[in-house]
């Protein structure tokens, strides 16, 4: 079994534990960019290392340099993206008070919506995968919504103890639910114009939700 050298948390590196020099974190940019534009077209099950390669003008050989396989590639991908949810956690630092709440809520409602959109091949890959049991997507997961977590249930818990959310409300459980739904909107907003459902509206409605949640306010 091939031993991998520790390195520094988060920094680009080979398989066998080499740091890369310049020339070779633009490689495996590329291969992660083309892993991430051949998901809006194949399953993570259909994509292969050689579609990867030739994508890039390189070889399966150069790929295996950087990944142990497609899934590695696609975990790399999901917890660079998990990252990009961080600054929305800020949106819950300070207290959510009647109309500076509202539009807290509605931003970060919009926000995520765009986040999604902008990374929905790899997101939808990740949350395939960690539905199917492979526990790696799965903490990928749970730690890329942290932030999110961590900050609504914050807010709840403040709500809460102000008097304004019944007390047999669970904070965390809360803030599970809400997470769970701004994904699952997320993920299918677009496909609600099928059924009449505007964006505006399922923007408005979604944050409706959010502040209710979170302040006990209507």
């Amino acid at each position: 079994m091939a031993r991998f050298a520790a390195v520094a948390p988060g920094a680009p590196h080979a398989l066998d534990g080499r740091s890369l020099g310049r020339r070779g974190t633009e490689t495996r940019r590329r291969l992660l960019d083309a892993t991430a534009d051949l998901l809006a077209t194949h399953g993570i099950r259909d994509l292969r290392v050689v579609d990867v390669a030739r994508a890039v003008g390189t070889s399966p050989a150069t790929f295996y340099q950087y990944f142990r396989d497609v899934e590695d590639a696609v975990l790399a991908l999901s917890e660079e993206v998990g990252e990009g949810l961080v600054p929305l956690g800020e949106l819950l630092v300070e207290p959510w008070d009647g109309d500076a709440g509202r539009a807290a809520a509605r931003s970060l409602v919009e926000r995520f919506f765009a986040y999604w959109d902008d990374h929905r091949a790899v997101l939808g890959t990740r949350n395939l995968a960690a539905q199917e049991g492979d526990r790696r997507f799965r903490d990928v997961r749970i730690e890329a919504m942290r932030p999110l977590r961590e900050g609504l249930t914050a807010r709840v818990a403040a709500a809460q103890a102000a008097g304004r959310v019944a007390v047999e409300v669970s904070p965390p459980a809360a803030a599970a639910a809400l997470t769970a739904m701004l994904e699952r909107m997320a993920a299918f907003h677009a496909d609600l114009g099928e059924i009449g459902v505007s964006d505006a509206d399922v923007v408005t409605t979604t944050a409706h939700i959010v502040f209710g949640v979170v302040t006990g306010e209507r």
